[in-house]
């Protein structure tokens, strides 16, 4: 008789979680080292990636885990610790962006090389460049299929396109 949970489906979302939950541990003991959560780590680097190191607060939003009133909550922390601002869009109230300050980038310039290390140690160093470069594609495909707004305004022209600041 065969074990359903012998199933190569469950095995790869097991080892997934397994994965994702040794990591986690990791990297949040070493940001917090430097003053971050594992949230706080995630927009900072979010928008430090976009163009301009900003996005609009809903495009932040669609890119994180976080629904927007709990964007809102973040970066209203990070605001208050100087790691962030936000800027008004001239042209529709309702829509702003969060936007990395100097010391947010110092912070995160701090953060980097061992957050760097952890990675290597223990998930790109693990793997040679052919399966990196399998995994990474594989990522690519299962993360645009269940989280499609995980790119959204990351690129100049999504920037160009959002100058308007239309919040839809």
């Amino acid at each position: 008789m065969t074990n359903v949970f012998d199933d190569p489906r469950i095995t790869a979302v097991g080892l997934l979680y397994e994965v994702h939950a040794g990591l986690s541990a990791r990297f949040a003991a070493q940001l917090e080292e430097h003053g971050l959560s594992s949230v706080e780590f995630e927009v900072i680097t979010r928008l430090a990636r976009s163009p301009g190191n900003q996005l609009r607060m809903t495009d932040l939003a669609a890119q994180t885990s976080l629904s927007t009133s709990g964007v809102t909550r973040v970066v209203d922390r990070m605001e208050r610790d100087g790691l962030l601002t936000r800027r008004a869009c001239p042209n529709d109230r309702r829509s702003s962006y969060a936007v990395v300050t100097a010391a947010g980038m110092q912070r995160l310039d701090e953060t980097l090389p061992g957050h760097l290390r952890i990675i290597e140690q223990w998930f790109t160093g693990q793997l040679d460049p052919t399966a990196l470069a399998a995994l990474l594609d594989g990522l690519r495909r299962v993360r645009d299929a269940v989280h499609p707004g995980a790119t959204a305004g990351s690129t100049d022209q999504e920037t160009a396109d959002a100058d308007d600041c239309d919040p839809a």
